[in-house]
């Protein structure tokens, strides 16, 4: 290994001609790029020092990993003003070249902060150019006030016993209603423990089975299993109180729903909650038709700023070589995979967007395969869901009137069904997502959160997942992830559901048979 150790100011290479330059200049030009960027507060800059999409971390505390792209970190210097110089020291320690690889170490001083810390770089010289492919830092966050420290948060089991719960509101801080998918709907008091189960519910509900998941690619939907086995999405989902609850006593709920022939569909209610029954049931949506296979229904459900209730109903293909033509969720005269908009009656609004006469009633988005969370920003009011990829391809949107997210024509990852190719209908125009993961993360119902316990996380997405149990916060500025921070790194339970308190409490779902209900408070 050829190892160049050198102390360089940067610019000191900016101008030397193409001509003659040695792969060490061209290296320190790249890297030259990245420091002039971060000093000036040019975005582009930055973005063109590295390749698409290279991921950086830092390691934020004991129990966590913060981490984001490069076009994430860039976008954080587009919120300073331009060619505003920034008070940071920035030196090339070394840089060490193995062929068509290299290693270097930047120290970085900020003397009003009297910080000093390390970005090791690994670059590649991709198609004659050398780019960024890897950035990892010593630095932290630097609190520019109390707010912005980092948090050390820790968890409580506050109940447990729960059978695989889906969902909670709160009806007080200290009661609220749990869906569990595989039980009842529970009245329970957080401080007291007491849970009383209420009556009233719709007796229609299809039942979570184990599934062999390798006879789907048949087309072949087992109501019972052998072999490998799965357990799927049957049961009761979202539940929800009405924006006016204090005055009509109304709770929604959505369901797996099953009739006579043991096909299945996502079904919508609400019925009036009083004292510990469900009374007046209303049906608010069915999506039809019903059809086999316990998996990918949606169910999430919210209110809008606008009064009205939007709901997700997924594609409900495991393999996707099972679509038709057009794909389930490309066909506005299909119920699955879209996201719907009802008046809270079930009736339909008149300011939908209109996707031609032979669209379904109350259609709002399509492009869908199977999205659970859905969350208001606070700030804008605009409605961010997310998105359950096949192999990968996990991600978050924000919701459009009459936008087409995609799926199966567009993801971020990969299809179960190899050579998976449908033809695209002329002049589709799709949405690209907010955010996507690298890794598999099975994002489910997510929260904005708002509260005094742990004030820098005011305005941040919390993002629980039920593969391998992760627990994201996502910092966002103008509609745009900069940033993203997984928690519990070391304590990892599947997720469900993130909810927060009228006091700004943060309690997690876990999906599990002893399915618990944690707060996550400060580490004392």
């Amino acid at each position: 290994m050829k190892r160049l150790a050198l102390p360089i100011l940067f610019f000191t290479l900016l101008s030397l001609p193409l001509s003659g330059q040695s792969e060490q200049d061209l290296i320190t030009e790249t890297i030259n790029n990245f420091i002039y960027g971060t000093v000036y507060n040019y975005p582009d800059t930055i973005a063109s020092a590295f390749y698409p999409g290279t991921r950086m971390f830092l390691y934020n505390g004991t129990d966590s990993v913060w981490s984001m792209t490069s076009e994430e970190y860039a976008t954080l210097y587009s919120r300073r003003p331009q060619g505003t110089k920034n008070n940071r020291i920035n030196r090339i320690i070394s840089i060490d070249i193995e062929q068509d690889v290299a290693y270097a170490k930047l120290e970085v001083d900020i003397p009003s902060f009297g910080n000093r810390y390390h970005d090791l770089l690994l670059l590649k010289k991709i198609l004659g150019e050398w780019k960024i492919v890897a950035k990892c830092t010593s630095a932290t966050p630097i609190p520019k006030n109390p707010q912005e420290m980092i948090a050390q948060p820790t968890k409580e089991v506050v109940m447990d016993n729960l059978k695989r719960p889906w969902s909670m509101a709160f009806l007080s801080e200290e009661e609220a209603i749990i869906a569990e998918k595989e039980g009842g709907l529970l009245r329970v008091n957080l401080a007291t423990k007491e849970r009383q189960e209420i009556s009233g519910l719709p007796e229609d509900v299809a039942q979570a089975i184990q599934i062999d998941t390798s006879e789907y690619a048949s087309g072949v939907f087992p109501s019972r299993a052998h072999g490998e086995t799965h357990r799927y999405n049957a049961g009761r989902f979202q539940v929800l109180l009405d924006p006016d609850f204090a005055n009509n006593s109304y709770v929604y709920l959505s369901y797996a729903a099953e009739n006579e022939e043991k096909a299945s569909t996502t079904k919508v209610i609400r019925g009036k909650l009083v004292d510990d029954e469900l009374t007046d049931l209303e049906i608010l949506f069915v999506a039809e038709p019903y059809s086999h296979g316990l998996l990918h229904y949606g169910g999430g459900m919210i209110f809008g700023s606008d009064g009205k209730l939007y709901i997700t109903i997924g594609e409900r293909n495991f393999f996707e070589h099972l679509n038709p033509v057009p794909p389930l969720s490309q066909d506005v005269t299909d119920r699955r995979g879209k996201v719907i908009r009802i008046n809270p009656d079930g009736s339909i609004p008149e300011d939908n967007p209109d996707f031609g006469p032979e669209a379904i009633a109350g259609l709002y988005a399509t492009g869908i395969r199977a999205a659970q969370g859905l969350a208001i920003d606070p700030t804008t009011k605009k409605i961010w869901f997310s998105e359950h990829g096949t192999i990968q391809g996990d991600e978050l949107n924000i919701l459009t009137a009459g936008a087409n997210y995609g799926w199966p024509h567009q993801t971020s990852g990969e299809y179960r069904s190899q050579d998976y190719n449908p033809p695209i209908i002329p002049g589709t125009t799709f949405t690209e997502p907010v955010h996507f993961w690298d890794q598999t993360v099975a994002p489910t119902g997510l929260i904005f959160y708002s509260g005094r316990e742990f004030p820098q996380w005011n305005g941040n997405l919390i993002v629980p997942g039920l593969s391998k149990g992760s627990l994201w916060r996502i910092i966002i500025a103008d509609d745009t992830v900069i940033g993203a921070e997984e928690l519990f790194i070391h304590d990892r339970v599947r997720l469900r559901k993130a909810v927060v308190s009228p006091r700004g409490q943060l309690y997690l779902l876990t999906d599990e048979e002893n399915g618990k209900l944690i707060r996550v408070k400060k580490d004392d």
